[in-house]
């Protein structure tokens, strides 16, 4: 194996990407978090890509181009329906390609198998797996921690909202990632008091300055539902079960039986909803509002990876000036 690396278009279960002596590459989390985001979306346009489709789509494409990689997961069934068609357009510009699919029905019969079919094909075995998921253990711990720490006002949201997401890939370093996790439960750094208590449901935006503003405003996400379950909280006895409890791949009804008693347990006063243009998502907005009444919710859309648009940041800071005053009594 002349390049270790494995670039992954979704989570996928890494400890399997481990166990084979692979380096993950989270080709989101390389595109939103590198220089000019929206001029990888434009380039993947320029080779062909269709201007009204997934954005993410387009600058994934480009990140696995510009990073030279020469093979790629794909999360062919749980994420992204595009994702099939960007497989067979890498094999055509002759990529090694992994499809890599959670069963449809949460079935653990077919998610040990898809388990099997991918460690097979990476050259490992789930006992080498099931090793480095015990590995993982402590950190995904001490992730569950910060998450706490952030519920009570003791962390920022953003240092959080931040591991969780390289949790997909442990940021290409498992040891350096337990570091910087260490050094943030460590850091003692307390932000300002938030009076408005938010919620974060959805794919992670390609907003790029999404906390922050929203901390400029006056509140803070105590509960990041997409994020949090790149940590898979809890304790699992395997890795079947451990993925079978991975809330993202599946829609909207299941993902409430998750999102409710946390939004309870948070004292969250509003949501913040994250849909993605060109994304089927987007019409799981209908069953999120249908179930939960009372319970403000804004919809923010987003496409191009970039900051908040002048519209959004209004409509951002005036949702957040209604939940305080409905917090205070509109005192």
């Amino acid at each position: 194996m002349d390049d270790p690396r494995l670039g992954i278009t979704a989570t996928v279960p890494s400890e399997v990407a481990l166990a084979a002596g692979r380096t993950l590459v989270d080709l989101n989390n390389v595109l939103v978090r590198g220089e000019a985001p929206e001029r990888a979306v434009r380039e993947a346009e320029s080779a062909g890509f269709p201007r009204n489709s997934c954005a993410w789509i387009k600058g994934v494409y480009t990140t696995i181009r510009r990073l030279g990689l020469a093979e790629v997961v794909g999360v062919s069934r749980g994420d992204c329906s595009n994702t099939e068609a960007l497989l067979e357009i890498l094999a055509d510009d002759g990529l090694g390609t992994v499809p890599f699919a959670y069963p449809e029905d949460r079935s653990p019969d077919e998610l040990s198998r898809a388990l099997e079919r991918f460690a097979d094909r990476l050259g490992t075995d789930l006992a080498g797996a099931e090793r480095w998921r015990e590995r993982l253990a402590p950190i995904r711990e001490d992730l569950g921690r910060l998450d706490g720490l952030v519920v009570a006002g003791k962390r920022r949201d953003a240092a959080y909202f931040d591991l969780a997401l390289s949790a997909s890939d442990w940021g290409g370093d498992v040891q350096k990632y337990a570091a910087a996790l260490e050094r943030e439960l460590a850091s003692g750094e307390e932000p300002p008091p938030a009076p408005v208590r938010l919620a974060y449901l959805g794919v992670p935006p390609a907003f790029t300055d999404l906390l922050p503003r929203t901390a400029e405003f006056g509140a803070a996400f105590v509960f990041a539902e997409i994020p949090r379950r790149f940590t898979m909280p809890g304790r699992s006895p395997d890795l079947v079960a451990q993925y079978l409890a991975y809330t993202y791949p599946y829609g909207m009804a299941f993902r409430l039986g998750d999102i409710l008693p946390e939004l309870e347990k948070r004292r969250v006063d509003g949501v913040v909803h994250y849909v993605q243009s060109f994304c089927f998502r987007q019409i799981e907005d209908i069953l999120l509002r249908r179930r939960l009444p009372g319970v403000p919710v804004l919809t923010l859309e987003g496409d191009r990876p970039g900051p908040l648009s002048a519209r959004d940041l209004l409509r951002l800071e005036s949702f957040v000036e209604t939940l305080l005053l409905r917090r205070t009594g509109g005192r």
